[in-house]
């Protein structure tokens, strides 16, 4: 592409929409290229850095969240059939789950259980009031699950949104060490972990280390989404 024929594009982004949802995918392939290049290292995670580079360039440039939103939300409306599409790899890998649905069972109840209970109360004893107790509990899932969770106990979707992000991020960076400090050697325990504690983000490192662990890492976000809108239909009812 030359010069006059790249200009010709910026002019028709930036008249459109279409401007932020294209710098979205190039600060992921940058991110991603930086990622790659420093050897998946877990420290340099690709939605980390695109993270960066966007918020850089909407303070730089001054530009409204809602402007860039606006662009960039058919990123975040992709959220909704990804989800659905977690059924996916729990279906192809329906033999592995029989074979092990006693440990997962046990691994799922307590992660997803651990993830909820710590959360809150951790922040009630430092006095968050309840929307924020609200909007942390559901912070281990992914966020089309989440945000419509936290919406319905009163809590703040866009507030839980952010703390998933946060939640991956920190799981994502810290899985490989800490899983190895601990010795845990089999991928699918990994992996499952992975999935349960930091969802899509901890799932999307789980498959940079190894398509077992990935495979088994998108099998727990499923399932443990499906466990927390469970609990949360049970703390009407318990409150």
């Amino acid at each position: 592409m030359n010069e006059t024929e790249f200009y010709r594009v910026w002019v028709y982004l930036a008249e459109t929409p279409l401007l932020w949802l294209t710098v979205t995918l190039i600060a992921y392939i940058i991110g991603d290229t930086i990622s790659a290049r420093l050897g998946r290292h877990p420290l340099a995670n690709p939605v980390v850095i695109a993270a960066g580079l966007l918020v850089a360039l909407l303070a730089f440039t001054g530009t409204p969240y809602s402007e860039y939103f606006e662009g960039a939300q058919f990123v975040h409306f992709l959220l909704g059939p990804a989800t659905v599409a977690l059924a996916v790899p729990l279906w192809r890998n329906r033999t592995a789950v029989r074979r092990n649905l006693v440990p997962m069972v046990a691994a799922l109840v307590a992660g997803s259980l651990t993830a909820i209970g710590s959360a809150i109360g951790i922040a009630w004893m430092l006095g968050a009031p309840r929307e924020i107790l609200a909007s942390l509990a559901a912070k281990s899932t992914t966020a089309p699950i989440a945000m419509a969770l936290t919406e319905s106990v009163g809590g703040l979707p866009a507030l839980a949104a952010v703390l998933v992000v946060l939640t991956g991020i920190a799981g994502a960076v810290m899985v490989t060490p800490l899983m190895n400090f601990l010795r845990i050697r089999d991928f699918a325990a990994r992996g499952f972990a992975a999935g349960i504690a930091s969802h899509g983000i901890g799932t999307a490192r789980a498959f940079q280390v190894s398509e077992e662990a990935g495979t088994f890492a998108g099998i727990a976000m499923g399932l443990n989404g499906a466990l927390t809108a469970l609990v949360f239909l049970l703390l009407p009812l318990l409150a």
